[in-house]
């Protein structure tokens, strides 16, 4: 038979192994090659001839699979890659579509791009989203840009471009009132290529990532994303899938978009993250950026025309009632890793059932920390709110059982290379390079935390530290209560 396209069904499925002698027919007894999450792409090369089982490639192995575990639709998709400290998530929408929310600062969402796409022959994502300029966000989009292959259709920003100029490094303030606002937004390409003609302009790391971007035709459009825009183009209203914009929140200032300014750079930076909610069919994701306390009251007065301050309990619960029609979800991405810089009313309007946290090892700020993720499980709704962590996903070997001995072997070894020559000075610093290998920590599996969803419920899952043939994730379901009621997880403990 040709080759068809399925997918793998709901929540999960084993492809077994070919027999050696038999490959074209099942064997009697299966043997579990690999679990497969719900919505693997599968490649269909044959299939037995009672049809129960499908013969598929898919994830690097070629095995059976049974047809009643897989399905015709693509699901939506979303991998929260484990880029260290930061954000980045791969988006595969239903129709096929690809884009990159944020990359991190190292290269690993370069890495997990080039095993999920190969990457040695043209490809062009459809969309690119910096949700704003700070490098943990930004900062992998240099690998890819250099990457003669890679291209997007489209390069989204908040329009907030870093400017070598120490009083005004993210443009122009003007005041009105009690608050002044950044007024030199860059938001189309014409604004673009005129940002990058004034020499004071140049200089800072991300605007000249843009600039050579721009110049190697890597973004075939560019535009800026507030919240006027309501929908990302092409995801709108009434479409399989709805993309909300719903910040920045844009001021009008004398005919012309501005940004409040929120105290200082860093601040303003987070503030202004691009914030989407994704919709399809019953199901809603949360994308909220770096969002901290003064952009989260911003975004609760803004849509809802209510003070996001509130004087006492009734007025917050007020707010919280107007705020949960726009912002409620089923999953959110945390906002700033975990950070504490976050207002209880809005993680409360927010109300999700799970939440994902991509956050790093080896940084000063403790993201997630505590107080942050008691929050974010008192504002989450069920009696097991989900938080998942690409941080706590992630595994590393442990290379130094016992430290103290290492330690010992090492200042016998540096004492023989100082006292002796020849050969056995030689096989004294081999030994001892030896010894410094097993400082080295390899991280065995990645973070990972894989969204798939069909618009009716939810999966969400990781890869096990030591997986089996047979189980090589951690899943978690969130499935409606009764016919029509919420999304929820319900624990095997709690049944």
């Amino acid at each position: 038979m040709s080759e068809i396209q399925r997918f793998v069904g709901y929540p999960s499925a084993l492809i077994f192994a070919l027999s050696a002698s038999t490959p074209d027919v099942p064997p009697a007894k299966l043997a579990a090659l690999k679990q497969l999450l719900w919505g693997d792409e599968l490649v269909i090369v044959g299939k037995s001839a009672d049809a129960r089982y499908y013969r598929a490639k898919v994830r690097g192995v070629e095995g059976w699979i049974s047809a009643a575990d897989t399905q015709e639709n693509r699901l939506l998709e979303i991998v929260f890659v484990d880029i260290g400290q930061g954000d980045g998530a791969l988006v595969i929408t239903p129709e096929n579509q690809t884009m990159v929310i944020d990359t991190g600062q190292g290269d690993n969402m370069y890495r997990f791009l080039k095993w999920r796409f190969g990457l040695t022959k043209p490809f062009s994502f459809d969309a690119a989203i910096i949700s704003h300029s700070d490098l943990d966000h930004y900062g992998g989009f240099e690998q890819l840009f250099g990457n003669a292959n890679v291209s997007f259709k489209a390069l989204y920003t908040n329009g907030l471009m870093e400017r070598n100029d120490k009083s005004a490094p993210l443009g122009r303030r003007e005041s009105e009132g009690r608050n002044s606002y950044i007024t030199e937004l860059v938001g189309s390409m014409d604004e673009l290529r005129a940002f990058f003609a004034t020499p004071a302009h140049q200089g800072k790391r991300y605007p000249t990532m843009l600039k050579s971007a721009l110049e190697q035709g890597k973004f075939a459009e560019f535009a800026r994303l507030d919240h006027t825009d309501q929908h990302l183009p092409g995801y709108l209203s009434g479409a399989p899938l709805e993309i909300r914009v719903l910040g920045p929140c844009v001021h009008d200032f004398n005919g012309a978009p501005a940004l409040r300014w929120f105290g200082n750079t860093g601040k303003t930076k987070n503030g202004h993250s691009v914030v989407m909610k994704f919709v399809i069919g019953k199901v809603s994701i949360f994308m909220g950026g770096d969002l901290n306390i003064e952009s989260s009251r911003l975004l609760l007065e803004t849509h809802t025309g209510l003070s996001g301050d509130p004087s006492n309990a009734e007025a917050e619960a007020t707010l919280v009632a107007a705020a949960r029609p726009i912002f409620a979800c089923d999953v959110a991405k945390a906002c700033h890793h975990g950070s504490a810089d976050t207002l209880l009313p809005f993680m409360q309007a927010i109300n999700p059932a799970a939440t994902v946290i991509s956050s790093g090892d080896d940084e000063p700020h403790a993201h997630p920390r505590a107080d942050a993720l008691g929050a974010i499980a008192r504002c989450s709704r069920g009696l097991r709110p989900l938080l998942l962590s690409t941080e706590l996903a992630r595994s590393s070997k442990e290379a130094i059982k016992f430290p103290s001995i290492l330690r010992a072997k090492l200042k016998l070894l540096a004492k023989k290379i100082a006292e002796t020559e020849g050969e056995a000075r030689v096989k004294a610093e081999e030994n001892y390079e030896k010894q410094l290998r097993k400082i080295e920590r390899s991280v065995a599996v990645y973070g990972a935390i894989n969204l798939r969803t069909d618009g009716t419920r939810v999966v969400l899952a990781y890869k096990l530290e030591r997986s089996k043939p047979a189980q090589g994730w951690d899943i978690y379901r969130l499935e409606p209560l009764g016919a029509n009621g919420p999304l929820a997880y319900q624990s095997k403990y709690d049944a």
